[in-house]
């Protein structure tokens, strides 16, 4: 499951993003509305706001995607608790509201709540050449096997999959799936893709992951390949 959290709180938003990848979800990080205005809604599975942000704030940033068709569920984060204030979120579009400060597992039940009440409760598998991938339960498999993925090696080929085609750049990995700067974490990328590379693309099977050369990596199906 694919989540744009939406915070101007570094901090709170490295944890809040870390404990959900924990638990299996991709997460990407706006600090701004302005900043998640940036990411093609529609790709994501739903949106955790914070209400109070510099410039927009959440409420309005919501009330413009429901102006403009979309529907993904929206969990809005405030430390306003009156009455009033819930009922302006809600109406504005939010699907839940929950009050700072919360407990972390609390914000978990209710992400998890919202993604059941939804039709995207299991999405549909994704699928490359004969390379699959269930989001629902994070099993992967090629060519009639089956194989397991740790949690990074699973936001990894799900980044990709969803990106078939497209090169996903090493800056992009490092803030989406490790949420930290390139450089502290370069090293660990290529460990991972090494490892994903052994699962994905086994011997005697036409390679899927290309490494392009000063640009990242791309998944596509061989006939689809240039390198």
């Amino acid at each position: 499951m694919h989540i744009l959290l939406v915070e101007d709180d570094h901090k709170a938003a490295r944890l809040l993003a870390r404990g959900l990848e924990e638990e299996g979800f991709l997460v990407v990080v706006a600090h701004s509305a302005e900043e998640a205005a940036a990411h093609a809604v529609d790709r994501f599975d739903m949106a955790i706001l914070d209400w109070m942000m510099p410039g927009k704030t959440g409420v309005a940033l919501c009330a413009e995607w429901r102006q403009a068709g979309h529907r993904l569920p929206v969990l809005m984060l405030t430390a306003r608790d009156a009455v009033a204030d819930r009922i302006t979120g809600l109406n504005t579009g939010a699907d839940d509201y929950l009050t700072k400060p919360f407990v972390f597992d609390e914000l978990l039940a209710r992400v998890r709540a919202l993604l059941r009440r939804t039709e995207r409760v299991r999405p549909a598998l994704l699928r490359v050449a004969d390379l699959w991938l269930d989001p629902a339960t994070r099993a992967a498999g090629r060519a009639g096997a089956g194989f397991d993925l740790t949690p990074k090696e699973y936001a990894i080929l799900e980044l990709l999959m969803r990106r078939t085609g497209d090169i996903v750049s090493r800056l992009q990995l490092a803030e989406h799936v490790w949420q930290a700067d390139l450089i502290a974490i370069d090293n660990l990328i290529d460990v991972h893709m090494k490892n994903l590379r052994r699962k994905v693309d086994a011997p005697g099977l036409p390679a899927l992951i290309e490494t392009v050369r000063g640009r990242g990596f791309r998944l596509a199906p061989p006939e689809a390949g240039d390198a």
